[in-house]
């Protein structure tokens, strides 16, 4: 038990400073679902001092799981040499899917990641020692990365049509922590347990990736409304309140909360576009930097041209393919929602794409930036 002072009086907090060693999955959710929600709120506010060494333990378990998925499932595919069961080529057009733009959205971080950009601005770069080493880091985790992706694709491909779901595995977690297992059975491993740690690692990763996400959220959201010019001792009381760090934290978590309720898995199919769009951004904000500080930045431009097409023509096939179900048959709230992203998406991507240019073509100041 934790006594605080100072923090809306005096409070008691009762927290687990320990998590067994051998979980079993429920003992494990249910410190992780009591926990996650206070430790998201909490981080970076007054309380941080109290809860930084149990939210730093937790995170140190939870990359360890990852670790073992990462490491078990390498290890599973050499060991097992699973056969390839599904077909290498199909068609250019599957179930009204094409392959451009589809199958580089589809990978999504595995190709390349804007959301990670966005992580490792805010994160990595108060990691790093020396800014030397930001090389070596970034590179290897990019490594690591495509790594993963290649062996989702090999999990995939080793069962056999209609295999998986005959197994009784139907989310895609459950055909990736199931192929695992098979891989390490070979190896005289129990299937039931390394099925287990790898849904285990995958929630890990889900609650990893939803503390990033929510820190993010709102350091997004009061960045919203500030400028270059902004005087922070000087703002209007609107200013004040929505770049106050505890009513964003407030926003952004209850916005979350909504859109459980209406439906995550409606809008999950911006997801492989929102993020390359994210990479646009980043691709566009360093050529840009790069640019103004003299230094040579061409080998950004292709790689942002291209994902420049990919995005806005995913964007464009799923506004296309939305409002023409809107017009015959109608939308529930879900595709709704889906549709009206797809539009400020494209639109916030257009724009920014469009003042990227303008500042990569303009003429270079006389002056260099130190």
């Amino acid at each position: 038990m934790l006594k605080i002072k100072g923090f809306a009086g005096e409070k008691r907090i009762f927290i687990s400073n320990s998590i067994p060693s051998s979980p079993g999955v429920e003992s494990t959710g249910n410190v992780m679902v009591i926990m996650f929600p206070v430790l998201l709120f909490v981080r970076s506010n007054e309380l941080k001092s109290v809860f930084c060494k149990v939210y730093k333990n937790s995170r140190i378990y939870l990359l360890n799981l990852l670790i073992f998925m990462i490491v078990g499932a390498v290890v599973g595919v050499f060991v097992a040499n699973p056969a390839c069961n599904l077909k290498a080529f199909t068609s250019f057009n599957v179930d009204g899917q094409y392959m451009f733009p589809i199958l580089f959205v589809t990978i999504a971080c595995g190709a390349v990641s804007g959301f990670h950009s966005l992580v490792s601005s805010g994160t990595a770069s108060k990691q790093i020692k020396s800014e030397k080493n930001m090389l070596p880091v970034s590179f290897g985790a990019m490594l690591m990365e495509s790594m993963l992706a290649v062996i989702a694709l090999i999990a995939v491909a080793s069962f056999a049509s209609g295999e998986a779901a005959a197994q009784g595995l139907t989310t895609q977690p459950q055909i990736f922590a199931g192929a695992i297992a098979n891989f390490l059975s070979v190896a005289g491993l129990p299937h039931s347990l390394v099925f287990t740690l790898i849904n285990l690692a995958v929630s890990a990763f889900a609650l990893t990736s939803l503390d990033s996400v929510a820190r993010v959220g709102r350091l997004s959201f009061q960045e919203f409304f500030l400028d270059d010019d902004v005087d922070e001792e000087h703002m209007s009381p609107f200013l004040k309140v929505v770049t106050n760090k505890y009513f964003a934290t407030i926003i952004t978590l209850v916005l979350a909360y909504m859109l459980t309720k209406v439906g995550y898995a409606e809008i999950w199919p911006l997801f492989g576009s929102a993020n390359q769009l994210l990479s646009v951004l980043a691709l566009v904000a360093c050529a840009v930097f790069l640019k103004k500080t003299k230094r040579q930045g061409w080998m950004l431009w292709g790689p942002m041209v291209f994902m420049m097409a990919v995005t806005f023509t995913a964007l464009g096939m799923t506004i296309v393919k939305l409002s023409k179900a809107f017009m015959t048959t109608g939308l529930t709230l879900g595709n709704t929602l889906q549709l009206v992203f797809a539009v400020l998406l494209l639109i916030l991507g257009v724009l920014v794409a469009i003042q990227g240019v303008k500042k990569l073509l303009e003429k270079s100041d006389d002056k260099v930036v130190a």
